[in-house]
């Protein structure tokens, strides 16, 4: 008798090829690194794409973080319980690091040549969307888990390895901040409305 192979049905959801109706418990159960990068793939991407804040560096950054966890996978698996959370907290810190190293200023001698034409990313304009990529890589973490993936405090606790204290506080800021800028482009909005 052969082992039944997990599919995945979309989101988090495992079911077996022998019995589609009964859903595995998590990805975290699966003992190969491909097929847990089946599986979660695409929500890390979508997770990179909220924390990064376009397509291109959420891939770059799933790629980076999948890439030194698959030399450990063995590791990881056995060893930290959960690897989807342990997965999305080095993408975290990935990113945190990453936006620490590229934030400060490089002096160049000369100007770079232009780069061609990119087009442009269809949310850059939503008020929320630049309210969201205002937000400190923590803060924006936080509400990235919460009300995009629908993960809950002690969830996003384990994933960013911090207390869930700091989750609430961390939420707790950044709602307020992003109510703040809301309310102020609103305010822009209806002016340049008026006018």
């Amino acid at each position: 008798m052969t082992a039944a192979a997990p599919v995945f049905t979309g989101g988090d959801t495992w079911v077996t090829s022998a019995g589609r109706g009964r859903a595995a418990t998590l990805p975290g159960e699966l003992v190969d690194f491909g097929d847990f990068v089946q599986a979660t793939l695409p929500g890390l991407l979508r997770y990179g794409h909220a924390l990064t804040g376009n397509p291109h560096d959420a891939a770059d950054l799933v790629q980076t973080v999948l890439e030194k966890i698959g030399s450990r996978w063995t590791y990881v698996h056995e060893k930290t319980g959960d690897p989807l959370a342990y997965v999305r907290r080095s993408m975290a810190n990935a990113h945190v690091s990453r936006w620490r190293r590229t934030r400060r200023e490089n002096l160049v001698a000369d100007l770079p040549d232009t780069s061609p034409h990119v087009p442009d990313d269809p949310f850059e304009h939503e008020p929320l969307w630049r309210a969201l990529r205002t937000l400190p890589p923590r803060q924006r973490a936080v509400m990235v888990l919460r009300y995009y993936e629908g993960l809950s405090e002690a969830e996003i606790a384990g994933a960013l390895g911090v207390t869930q204290g700091t989750v609430k506080s961390q939420a707790s800021k950044a709602i307020t901040s992003l109510r703040s800028k809301l309310t102020v482009a609103d305010i822009q909005g209806e002016g340049s409305d008026a006018g």
